[in-house]
């Protein structure tokens, strides 16, 4: 017989973040704009319709980094969650992701690359993309992958449009017109489902 450990989560009168905030106290300030970009660019304001502008300053809470720090950390000792406990559903947000790839997404070079820069400037991230795909491809035997679905409905459609195109070309596509999901699917799976 299979023990299943019981779950004890921490409980903490924590107050709303909005609640901690104290007027005049800052995190960390803004970088200066270097003057090349403000010259490409002009004033950001400008660059928002006036119509889109705000008349007064948004209402959000003044902290320092180290109490929002502390805030969410309390929060976090409150949830459940893949560092406390097993969780197998959900296909983006409760899996298991190594620490070493928060590691890894913030450095510099992976984290500031824009969609927008040339590609003689993205090679490093191309070779590792490539590299990826495959060992994916090899590892699951086969001929290609795609790395474009980034998660959660958005992966889980790109799957039902690769499983219908594998019907359509084995001649199949007609018999094979129904998926089977269970109730307890995420409510993307039913939508996903039609629409392909």
């Amino acid at each position: 017989m299979t023990h299943v450990q019981e779950f004890r989560q921490a409980s903490w009168k924590e107050p709303l973040i909005f609640e901690l905030g104290r007027k005049g106290r800052r995190c960390r300030p803004l970088p200066n704009v270097e003057e090349e970009i403000k010259l490409e660019v002009g004033e950001i304001i400008e660059l928002i319709p006036k119509s889109l502008r705000r008349n007064r300053l948004p209402e959000l809470p003044e902290l320092t980094e180290i109490e929002i720090v502390r805030h969410f950390t309390v929060l976090s000792q409150m949830s459940f969650g893949v560092d406390n406990g097993m969780y197998p559903l959900g296909s983006c947000t409760m899996k298991y992701n190594p620490k070493v790839n928060e590691v890894l997404s913030n450095l510099d070079e992976v984290r500031w690359v824009h969609p927008d820069q040339p590609e003689s400037e993205i090679q490093g991230s191309l070779e590792l993309m490539y590299k990826l795909a495959s060992w994916l491809a090899e590892i699951t035997g086969t001929s290609d992958v795609s790395l474009q679905p980034s998660a959660g409905a958005q992966g889980e459609f790109t799957g039902v449009l690769i499983i219908r195109a594998f019907h359509k070309r084995n001649g199949e596509l007609q018999k094979r017109e129904e998926i089977i999901i269970p109730d307890s699917a995420h409510g993307t799976n039913v939508a996903f489902g039609a629409k392909s």
